[in-house]
């Protein structure tokens, strides 16, 4: 393929990726600003009126938002290949460091500039959002201190976690052979399911404080819950997820022995037992029904096509001059090159796959859904799920084109039709 085509086609790619993902943002704010001052007809007696426009101005605000860092992202990537910034990097980190440091030096120091690059661009919309939008709204609770705190921890574990595995990648990329992106793959895939385990019990404790939970009642009934759907976890945690913002979860983390339950301690103070309950429930449901690791497995397919398509690609000039990039020369691996062209080329080519993704994701809930009403009350559920959207200033309204596009979980309207079916059934 000449490298004009590709550039054509990526240039293609992008703009069209662009003007979809706007006008998708557009017609959700003008949809959900219509029916600001209107609460549905379902929620008229759960949610007032004053909750239903908070959502609304939150839900606007981050939209506008989203523009703005929609149209920031596509200037970066457009920077980082067509107009050669990946390129001028590259060279220099190449002339400054292989005759001293070596290829291996090289090609780490330049995953390493470009995530460190990426990462201080985009910090002054993320501290925006923060320090603004989620201030404006209630929701964040962080300081300044504890926010830098954050980011100088999640380098440092970035770092710590992500150059051995790039370098792992790396050496598999040069001594492999042609097969080198199956054992890449294997070695990925590995590091996958090794963080499944270290993240739980090491990584997340390095950012939050998890504390056995203290309601004997509620740990007794969570445990025969368990017992009644087959599950077993090393033990039931509450996150401090109030020192950095309002939002409330739950959710079930790790794999095997060191799989853990985990309540942030705003949703505790938010519900009652037997909504705590049914919420568990759900929760539940996606591992019996064997969702998370249908999940993994999808994952898992994704990143071996996308590596065996780069290790045909790899082999080719045109892939490098036609994304804005001069392949090295005189026996300088271009291996790192191959891989950061490859993650910021699939983006706006792997949009268009993004409703599947939301529609198959929508139906495993529904599914989670219907497991919890079997094993709890449907009904504690839906007021579950209410004071949820209330809390987190969740639209009731959203633009159902946008929805279908997006939307991992049901718009709050149809989840609490289809509960009220499953309930009225039994």
């Amino acid at each position: 393929m000449p490298s004009l085509l590709l550039s054509a086609i990526f240039a293609a790619a992008i703009l069209v990726s662009f003007v979809l993902k706007t006008w998708l943002a557009l017609r959700q704010m003008r949809h959900v600003a219509v029916h600001r001052d209107v609460v549905p007809a379902a929620f008229a007696d759960t949610v007032s009126l004053a909750a239903h426009q908070k959502a609304a101005d939150y839900t606007l605000a981050r939209g506008r938002f989203g523009l703005i860092s929609l149209a920031f992202g596509t200037a970066v990537l457009v920077g980082w290949t067509l107009l050669g910034g990946l390129d001028a990097l590259n060279v220099a980190l190449r002339d400054a460091l292989v005759p001293s440091w070596g290829t291996m030096a090289y090609q780490l120091a330049l995953l390493g500039a470009v995530a460190a690059i990426g990462s201080l661009i985009g910090m002054p919309l993320d501290a925006y959002n923060t320090f603004r939008i989620e201030q404006r709204f209630g929701f964040n609770r962080m300081t300044w201190k504890l926010y830098l705190v954050d980011a100088l921890k999640g380098a440092a574990v970035g770092a710590a976690l992500g150059l051995p595995l790039a370098a792992l990648v790396l050496w598999i990329m040069g001594a492999a052979g042609a097969w080198w992106w199956l054992w890449a793959w294997l070695a990925w895939t590995a590091f996958q399911l090794l963080m499944l385990v270290l993240y739980p019990t090491v990584i997340a404790p390095l950012f939050n404080k998890f504390a056995p939970l203290a309601d004997a009642s509620l740990a007794e009934r969570v445990r025969a819950l368990m017992a009644r759907c087959g599950f077993r976890a090393r033990g039931l945690f509450v996150m401090d997820g109030s020192k950095r913002s309002a939002h409330s979860n739950a959710y079930f983390t790790g794999l095997g022995a060191a799989k853990r339950v985990v309540f942030f301690d705003t949703l505790l103070a938010r519900l009652t037992p037997d909504e705590l309950e049914a919420v568990l429930a759900h929760e539940l449901g996606h591992f019996k029904l064997r969702h998370v690791p249908k999940r993994m497995v999808g994952l898992f397919a994704a990143s071996l096509a996308a590596l065996a398509l780069l290790g045909w690609l790899a082999q080719q000039q045109w892939f490098y001059s036609g994304l804005g990039v001069s392949p090295n020369l005189g026996g300088v691996p271009n291996d790192a090159l191959a891989l950061l062209l490859l993650m910021f080329a699939l983006p706006p080519f792997a949009f268009l796959v993004t409703p599947l993704a939301a529609a198959l994701s929508r139906k495993h809930e529904f599914e989670a859904d219907a497991y919890a009403c079997a094993q709890s009350s449907g009904r504690d559920l839906a007021r579950a799920l209410v004071k949820l959207h209330e809390d987190n200033a969740g639209t009731l309204t959203p633009d159902p084109l946008y929805a279908r596009f997006y939307y991992s979980h049901p718009p709050a309207a149809e989840r609490l039709a289809a509960l009220q079916l499953q309930s009225a059934s039994r």
